[in-house]
Parts: C-alpha cells; structure tokens; sequence
C-alpha cells in the first residue's frame, strides 16, 4: 500500500499540526504531507485545548493537503474527516460499516469519534489560503486511541470517558499493525479529500446524518463566550452545520470554539 503523499516519521516532537502549520506560513508546502509521531508532547485538541495520550496506546499524526475551494467553502471539513476514519478502520480492519455502527460507533459534531459515548478519537483543522487565488492548506490533525482505554482515561483525570478501537475487535483478535492503520487512513483521506474538493459536504450529508450521534436529542450548545443554548439536535444541513431545533426556530451554528452536550 502507498499514500500519494509524502511521507514523515519522527519519533517525538511537539505538534504534528503545528510542524506542518509552520511550513504552510513559510510557504513551503508544495506537494501533500502526512506527519505521524511517536509522542507529541504539546498535542493540541480544539480550541487550544491539550490533547494528551500514551503513545503506545494512540495513534496521532496531521496531513497537510490542498484544497481549490477557498477557506469559507471548507466549513464541513472536519465532518468529512469523521467520515473518512470510520472509512479507514473499516478498510483496516476489513469490518464492515455496518458492523460498526451496530458496535456503537458514531461521529459527535462537529470533530470526534465515539464509541457508545465514550470518545475514540478526536480531529483537529487548522488552515487557510495565504491569499486568494492560492490553494487552502488545511492541516487535519487525528488522535485514535487503539488500546488501554482505562489507562488514556486515568491520564485525563476521568474529565471524560474514554474508548478504544482494541473494543472494536473480536475478542483475541489483534490490533491491525500501526503502520498499516496509517497507511490506510491516509488512502481514504486522500479518497475523499478529492471527491469534497469537487462536490463539497452536501455530498456526504445523510452519510454523516447516518452515523451522528445526537439526533433527536436535547443538548446544549456552550462556548465562544457566549451564554448555553439549548434545544433539539436535528441534524447538520450542507455545510455541516449543525441545525438546533427550538420553540420557535431552526438555527445553524458552524463550528467555531463551541462544545455540544446533551442535555441533563
């Protein structure tokens, strides 16, 4: 298997995001990157927040890839991520998709994996297009948990509970090789990346509604300084935003610094 990409592995480093984010503000990327580390060490999560994991129990790496659409146009990107590592661990581990959305497996918008509530693994877009006419680089960074979920949790404090992909598997199967889960990942990224550089999410759309973990649901919307709104998940609409049913309206909240709940 190759990635039609370059290919980089270090053994430690800070940030995968970051290390390629420094080369795109230099102007220096050229052809699409994959970057996988052996620990990071200032791994980042949304926000700003850290992203902590024991590397031998995790799996983190960033790829920096061109998209023709301008930054605006990318508001879904992150959903289409989602997307493409449930397409990746299905490939890798030769299950199918249907298998693991009966396991529990779902997408929380707008940039993580669950596995029955308990968080598989995170993504994180950072980006941009240096100045129109220019390709938008975004840098996808992906943090999977593969094995001692317990262990990742215990790490975190139990801030939030946390799942592994090793719950995925028969039990006495073994994980697939790291190196070939990689690989695999980044085929499927660079799959989809083309098909949401001509078509956009609205392509992908009742895919990602397949696999969402929240319909139907009461949550709560905080973040962005801005006081919780409440109401009812219905979904996202085109552009992967996600659509709040309240008495008396549908509103659209895109992205941003927010952080979804369901309600109690």
């Amino acid at each position: 298997m190759t990635a039609n990409c370059i290919l980089e592995r270090v053994i430690e480093t800070k940030s995968t995001n970051d290390d390629l984010l420094e080369r795109w503000r230099a102007g220096a990327l050229i052809d699409p990157v994959a970057r996988i580390a052996h620990i990071q060490t200032a791994g980042k999560g949304r926000a700003g927040r850290a992203w902590l994991s024991n590397p031998e129990d995790s799996l983190c790496f960033s790829m920096a890839f061109p998209f023709h659409r301008s930054p605006i146009e990318l508001t879904g990107l992150s959903l289409l991520v989602g997307i493409a590592v449930i397409k990746g661990i299905a490939r890798a581990y030769q299950l199918d998709p249907f298998d693991l959305h009966q396991a529990g497996l779902r997408l929380k918008w707008p940039n993580d994996l669950l596995l029955n509530g308990a968080k598989l693994a995170g993504i994180l877009v950072e980006g941009g297009q240096a100045q129109v006419g220019d390709p938008s680089w975004m840098i996808v960074g992906v943090g999977i948990n593969l094995c001692n979920a317990n262990a990742i949790e215990k790490d975190l404090q139990n801030e939030i509970k946390v799942s592994s992909l090793e719950e995925l598997l028969p039990q006495g199967s073994k994980l697939p090789d790291v190196e070939y889960l990689w690989l695999t990942l980044l085929e499927s990224f660079e799959e989809h990346f083309k098909k949401f550089d001509q078509l956009g999410f609205a392509a992908y759309q009742q895919e990602w509604l397949h696999w969402d973990a929240f319909t139907d649901q009461k949550v709560s919307i905080s973040g962005a300084s801005k006081d919780p709104r409440y109401g009812i998940a219905k979904g996202v609409d085109m552009n992967g935003a996600l659509l709040l049913e309240q008495e008396d309206k549908t509103i659209a909240i895109y992205a941003g610094d927010v952080s979804l709940r369901v309600q109690s």
